[in-house]
């Protein structure tokens, strides 16, 4: 009625309203013009200004997190409302999360290689940080080239102890990956003696020099079956999270260089900021942190106590 009254007047388009079944009133109408706003619309008014701020926010929700991981990062800034209400907000401002879709198929294993068993059986879960870190790579079209990326995740925290992009897809590249997360846990005093390695049957994995790097760090060689993608679930769909939540965000790329950079943007957010819902809805980095303050927390044994032991 607003974009027409000027050309129709109000109690002409009234009377074809209630016509078609729509009695409406010009008193009101009137009424409703002259009616302030309810203490509901003020309220969703300023929650809309908060929910567009974190859902925006390239440390916070990215403009891809969806009403469930925007409701608790309200929440986290102090910000009480309903997670309906804010499901509700986002459908009426158009906002939403992004949803993962196929990702490229990369395993190309080699026959001939010695394949360790699968020590995980499908079962991605852990206890406790460094008991089971699962290992995949994938790649990204870019202008100048082919780029490759590859990532070592830690069960426990989801957390990304290792990754590695570049232009070339020979052994180095996830081995790449394996040093940088041997080196992350070393450097924080975090010993990895008895770690399952999950891996795909991709022959990266199964070379001669990856599994010896891997003897070398005490950890334990665990590869899933030829061709069945649920072996490595976990790490497949950290690699689905990556293409949707970093290479369809930031790219197209020009170079492998700018896509390696928006890798470590991507990496910095899942693990400092990103919600993860399979570890209660907190970040990777605060599981850890949990962890380790509930385990420096119990009591230790008296001297006297280990020495009857």
């Amino acid at each position: 009625m607003d974009d027409h009254r000027d050309r129709f007047g109000v109690a002409p388009i009234c009377r074809v309203l209630t016509e078609h079944g729509v009695p409406i009133a010009p008193s009101g109408y009137y009424a409703f013009k002259q009616r302030p706003p309810s203490q509901r619309s003020l309220r969703d008014a300023e929650l809309l200004v908060e929910i567009d701020r974190i859902f925006w926010d390239r440390k916070l929700g990215r403009g891809i997190s969806g009403a469930r991981k925007i409701w608790r990062l309200l929440r986290r800034e102090g910000v009480e409302v309903a997670r309906c209400t804010v499901e509700r907000l986002m459908c009426q401002a158009g906002l939403q999360g992004v949803r993962r879709g196929k990702r490229f198929v990369t395993t190309r294993p080699d026959e001939s290689a010695v394949r360790p068993p699968g020590h995980v059986q499908r079962c991605f879960t852990a206890e406790r940080p460094n008991q089971l870190w699962v290992v995949d790579f994938t790649y990204v079209p870019t202008w100048s080239g082919m780029g490759f990326t590859a990532f070592v995740t830690d069960v426990f925290s989801r957390k990304l102890v290792g990754w590695r992009t570049t232009n070339r897809m020979p052994t180095e590249l996830p081995l790449d990956a394996l040093e940088m997360a041997l080196w992350v846990r070393e450097r924080a005093g975090e010993p990895v003696d008895g770690l399952i390695h999950h891996s795909d049957a991709g022959s990266q994995y199964t070379a001669i020099r990856y599994a010896e790097r891997l003897a070398d760090a005490g950890a334990i060689a665990s590869i899933g079956t030829v061709g069945d993608s649920y072996d490595n679930a976990l790490a497949e769909s950290v690699v689905g999270l990556y293409k949707t939540e970093c290479v369809k965000l930031d790219g197209p790329f020009r170079t492998v260089d700018e896509l390696e950079l928006a890798t470590l943007s991507w990496v910095h957010w899942f693990n400092e900021n990103r919600l993860h819902s399979s570890i209660g809805y907190l970040t990777p980095i605060q599981a850890e942190n949990a962890y380790y303050r509930e385990i420096n927390s119990q009591p230790q044994p008296m001297l006297g106590e280990l020495a009857l032991h």
